[in-house]
């Protein structure tokens, strides 16, 4: 019986925007599991990352993305992702990551995707993003032009905003990560040594991008809520 190929997925969410339907962390990765099974593939590696795929050093904040690559040329397969922009919106990214010789595939794609088609993509996720800006820019033109005040003039109160930010952010981080603690918990994890030991055997990265240890972990579990 022929063995299946070999295949690494990556999943990743946005610290701006973890909270958006069929983006999470759970729905990537059934996405993926679904496309494996479908077509034959067998997962033996997954890499999470919680970051942004914005700037030009992007893949420089991304550990996890450069770990994939790594591993996929290792074994010699495909890195899978559930959506196009989940590696990124930038067609000059995408670019730069198909230079790395690492074959990529979209599971909302389908496997027979050739790299040309994939740039296709690449360049209409980078419009409809440059076109969301435009519009944004627009709104905040016009609001002005009607004696909105833009921004806040008092500092403390920019201060708290930048805090609450910086919670929410931190929040936001803490909901993605708690499914695979739960599911490590479930598999036997008891300590918090031993749950920074599976996040980091799993390829799951800080918010920082570096590894887990137990107070790294208790940060999580404390702000996670029912615990």
């Amino acid at each position: 019986m022929p063995t299946a190929p070999p295949i690494v997925t990556y999943i990743r969410v946005s610290t701006s925007g973890q909270g958006r339907s069929g983006l999470g962390i759970e729905a990537q990765r059934q996405t993926l599991a679904h496309f494996a099974a479908a077509e034959g593939y067998e997962v033996v590696r997954e890499f999470v990352e919680v970051e942004t795929g914005k700037g030009s050093d992007a893949l420089d904040r991304r550990p996890q993305l450069k770990a994939a690559l790594a591993a996929a040329r290792k074994l010699k397969c495909h890195v899978g992702v559930a959506k196009l922009d989940r590696l990124s919106r930038d067609v000059h990214f995408i670019s730069g990551l198909m230079a790395h010789k690492v074959p990529f595939v979209v599971a909302e794609l389908g496997p027979d995707v050739d790299p040309f088609v994939l740039h296709l993509f690449a360049a209409l996720a980078e419009k409809e993003r440059a076109l969301i800006s435009t519009r944004t820019r627009q709104a905040l033109v016009a609001a002005k032009a009607r004696g909105v005040t833009l921004g806040n003039p008092r500092l403390h109160v920019a201060r708290k905003s930048a805090v609450e930010a910086v919670a929410t952010s931190a929040n936001r981080f803490a909901a993605n990560v708690l499914p695979i603690i739960r599911e490590a918990q479930k598999a036997g994890a008891t300590s918090l040594r031993d749950i920074a030991a599976a996040l980091n055997a799993r390829g799951v990265a800080t918010a920082r991008g570096g590894q887990w240890h137990a107070k790294s972990v208790s940060n999580i579990l404390e702000r996670a809520p029912g615990t």
